[in-house]
């Protein structure tokens, strides 16, 4: 069967806002570099664009069931375009200001993911998001890629680099609602959303503590939500080292500037390419994913500690991101696969923006625990990071009761 045209566009515009977000990401160490404990205020910075996840991935997810995927992916655009915008000025303000806006339209991952699900047939479903984690893998590292030639062929001095980055990232952003604009709709079935039950969800989406609530009214034993969200909590925590990493590599003993950091997420992403795109293709829906996670994250639990350890060495470094690809970096997208498949078209958006909005608050938490622990030492972090990927391996050998699916939904 051929792919769905939307599903590659779909693809398209999740590539090129991991490219934009991925490019800007060497570069923010030059916003806070004045500032003390420049190492705090990334986290600060990171903590502000999770946090504000915690009531728009609700939000945008419930919008999207009653009005449709397309206008919450323009709007995402758009909000990503603006934010980037908020750049151009090179300072810490500026920075924080950026976190915050983008924070608030980065819920489209919700999105995301309900639109695959709404035109994946269900025995290529785990491939189809398994494709996805391969796409997101590719933009990081086209960015840095496309940020390494920026800065090469120009032969642009340390000092100007961000202002240069943060103009490419603009220009790719623009390009990128472009793209949102050409999608047609992929889901059939929009009731739209009244007034008062926009208002409700905003509150409710404001109030945190009712996240865990309502995820329990959509849940039942044989479905399963509440334990694979759990995990994927738990994977969130562990995984709050991509964004840490940046701070540690720049700051610590490897001293890599935003070129070596863009050398490195090529050498990164270009591994995970071909890892996910063989795993998911070939393996993923032919194995036991319960029992794959749990095995997953106890092969990895020890790679995230020793992050902490390589020091200045390359090689170390490499070998660990090596056999990263090969673990923790694969449980992702088999988390994600067994939530779609115990969705429905009637609130696919809702539970894939409350999974997000959960994912945000752990995001947000472990943002506050390694920001106060790199300050003790730059290598503590990578100890927390350690015990939440253990505390997958723990969930997933408790194991999932086999999902309830919904039926099938005729074919359009």
């Amino acid at each position: 069967m051929p792919p769905d045209r939307r599903l590659l566009l779909i693809y398209a515009i999740i590539l090129l806002d991991v490219v934009v977000g991925s490019a800007i990401g060497p570069s923010m160490p030059e916003f806070v570099r004045g500032l003390p404990q420049p190492q705090l205020w990334l986290s600060v910075g990171t903590g502000l664009f999770l946090g504000v996840q915690l009531f728009s991935a609700p939000v945008l997810g419930r919008l999207s069931d009653g009005y449709g995927r397309r206008p919450i992916l323009i709007l995402a655009a758009v909000g990503t375009l603006l934010a980037n915008l908020l750049l151009l000025p090179v300072r810490a303000g500026f920075l924080f200001a950026n976190r915050l806006s983008d924070g608030l339209t980065n819920g489209m991952y919700a999105t995301v993911r309900s639109a695959i699900t709404d035109i994946s047939p269900r025995e290529q479903l785990f491939k189809n998001l398994g494709i996805e984690g391969a796409i997101i893998s590719l933009g990081f590292v086209l960015g840095p890629m496309a940020v390494g030639v920026l800065l090469t062929v120009l032969a642009v001095p340390p000092g100007r680099q961000a202002r240069y980055i943060v103009a490419m990232a603009v220009g790719l952003a623009a390009l990128n609602v472009v793209l949102s604009l050409l999608l047609r709709e992929t889901h059939a079935q929009r009731g739209g959303v009244r007034g008062a039950e926009l208002r409700a969800e905003l509150g409710r989406a404001l109030n945190v503590f009712t996240l865990w609530t309502r995820l329990a009214t959509k849940d039942t034993p044989r479905r399963g939500l509440r334990a694979i969200v759990l995990m994927q909590v738990a994977l969130t925590m562990s995984t709050g080292y991509y964004f840490y990493f940046v701070a540690f590599a720049s700051l610590g003993p490897l001293h890599l500037d935003a070129r070596q950091l863009s050398y490195y997420f090529m050498f990164f992403g270009s591994l995970s390419i071909g890892i996910n795109y063989v795993f998911y293709t070939y393996l993923a829906d032919r194995i036991n994913q319960s029992k794959a996670i749990f095995w997953l994250a106890l092969a990895g639990t020890p790679v995230l500690a020793g992050y902490g350890l390589v020091g200045a060495s390359w090689v170390a470094l490499a070998v660990l991101t090596v056999v990263d690809c090969l673990t923790l970096s694969l449980i992702q997208g088999l988390l994600e696969g067994l939530l779609a498949q115990r969705t429905t078209d009637e609130d696919r958006g809702e539970i894939f923006g409350l999974n997000q909005a959960l994912q945000g608050l752990a995001s947000f938490a472990t943002t506050l625990v390694f920001g106060g622990l790199s300050v003790l030492d730059l290598r503590l972090p990578f100890g927390w990071f350690a015990l939440c990927l253990a505390a997958v391996a723990w969930q997933a050998r408790r194991g999932l009761q086999p999902a309830e699916l919904p039926p099938a939904p005729l074919p359009r």
